[in-house]
């Protein structure tokens, strides 16, 4: 009940920080309640690898902190049943647990970050709700300028109605009209005005011309629609994101990852091979069947200090700007080359970073069960006080050391399995170590011992003789 209640409360946590930041996205786009509906299930499903973890931190904590306690840890012992083997159907449960998240982290989420970058995506691209103020203009509207001078609070009367049509003519239509309505059309694709009582201006003739004639145009009613197809949220196929890393479970990543090596080791030679060789006159007139032969150093003739003492004054200048065309084309086809070389090295380490994620995130429910449960006998307190921040504080330990290993295997500072899995090797010995102190009833986290410690110093500072 309470592994549920935790993974309910960090579920909780992860959802309210995703629209904390992506509020100003998503804010003003007349989103219903299904699309939020939608896009947060997929948050949901994406929070897996950081939920799960710190949900079994907490419940272990409290779950132990809870036995300790009432004493009732004390009564297992007594009964002469060790810590460990009271731990170990606990322990089998965190391994489930992990294969669990690593299940879902390989098949489920794959396919929930694809749905969400989508509909993200198009939410971001999409414009903001039709919304017209009074006395305000409304330019959101492309080629148009709306002013309404009053609104009904019931119905969809409106009033004083100034608009402003920019089409490409001399100057801007404008219309005027005194009262109307402003109604949507059945299909929510357009809206309409319904003037009265109101006038169209209208300047007609060619630009740079003083030849020109302004219409004024008096009407009882007239109807003005606007296209409100841009405001809606178009659905973009999946295909467009489905070859990010992100999108691939592990079977997927692994044999990306090979592509891009034999990609990497392949075209790098070649393309080397090939386009700088071009340069060079022997290189276009080898022969197919010519072998590299030991290199000889030509001496230079007898009496010429530098091979430019052998060039005519008059073709020493054209000489010496040939080549310094080619180096500079030879060095422009290296940088590319070096460039696209150092893209792809960047995907195999995007790669492996995201297939070695899945199985530490999935691991860490076991390593961090192993923290929790220990330090919850030790420090003997339940509820959701001391032990919510002791989880808190070993939560950020971890994830900030695993964003940390993230970012150095990205600069390519480390190898993707140091640094996706450092913060497994570093809690794992405090797991042992806080297990090895529980079974041995340690008083790690007891005031009284330490005050006893400190006490007992300063007498043996202050005794006479030392």
């Amino acid at each position: 009940m309470r592994l549920l209640s935790g993974i309910a409360l960090m579920y909780f946590v992860l959802v309210m920080q995703f629209f904390w930041k992506y509020i100003d996205d998503l804010v003003g786009k007349g989103l219903g309640l299904g699309s939020i509906l939608e896009l947060t299930g997929y948050v949901t499903a994406t929070a897996v690898p950081l939920a799960m973890p710190l949900a079994i931190l907490l419940s272990s904590i409290m779950t132990f902190g809870n036995l300790g306690e009432s004493f009732e840890l004390v009564a297992i012992r007594s009964a002469g049943i060790p810590l460990l083997r009271f731990m170990r159907p606990l322990i089998l449960l965190s391994l489930a647990v992990s294969v669990l998240a690593f299940s879902i982290s390989n098949w489920v989420i794959p396919v929930a970050q694809l749905r969400f970058t989508t509909m993200l995506y198009d939410i971001r691209v999409a414009k903001p709700a039709f919304d017209i103020r009074e006395g305000v203009f409304y330019t959101k509207l492309p080629g148009f300028a709306i002013k309404v001078g009053h609104k009904e609070k019931e119905g969809n009367g409106i009033a004083d109605i100034i608009i402003y049509e920019n089409q490409g003519s001399l100057q801007d239509n404008v219309i005027v009209a005194r009262k109307g309505e402003m109604r949507m059309s059945s299909d929510r694709k357009s809206l309409e005005f319904v003037l009265e009582q109101g006038w169209r201006y209208q300047e007609r003739g060619a630009y740079n011309s003083a030849n020109t004639e302004y219409y004024r145009l008096g009407f009882d009613r007239y109807v003005k629609v606007f296209d409100l197809s841009g405001f809606e949220v178009f659905k973009t196929p999946d295909s467009l994101f489905k070859g990010n890393y992100m999108m691939l479970n592990v079977r997927q990543l692994d044999k990306a990852s090979d592509s891009l090596r034999k990609a990497v080791q392949e075209s790098l030679g070649l393309r080397m091979n090939r386009e700088v060789s071009s340069y060079y006159l022997s290189g276009k007139l080898m022969d197919s069947g010519w072998k590299p032969a030991r290199p000889r150093i030509q001496p230079l003739p007898k009496g010429t200090a530098s091979f430019e003492e052998l060039l005519p004054d008059s073709l020493f200048n054209i000489a010496m700007q040939r080549a310094n065309d080619k180096v500079n084309l030879i060095k422009s086809s290296l940088d590319i080359i070096v460039s696209e070389n150092d893209g792809r090295r960047r995907e195999i380490r995007y790669t492996l970073i995201e297939f070695h994620k899945k199985f530490s995130l999935s691991f860490a429910c076991f390593v961090l069960f192993m923290i929790g449960a220990p330090l919850g006998s030790i420090i003997r307190k339940g509820g959701l006080g001391m032990p919510l921040v002791i989880a808190v504080i070993f939560f950020l330990v971890f994830h900030v050391t695993n964003m940390f290993g993230e970012k150095l295997t990205k600069q390519d500072a480390m190898t993707p399995l140091g640094g996706m899995w450092m913060s497994t090797f570093l809690l794992m010995p405090i797991g042992l170590f806080l297990t090895y102190k529980a079974m041995n009833d340690s008083q790690l986290f007891n005031n009284e011992f330490y005050f006893r410690l400190f006490r007992r110093m300063y007498r043996r500072r202050g005794s006479p003789g030392r």
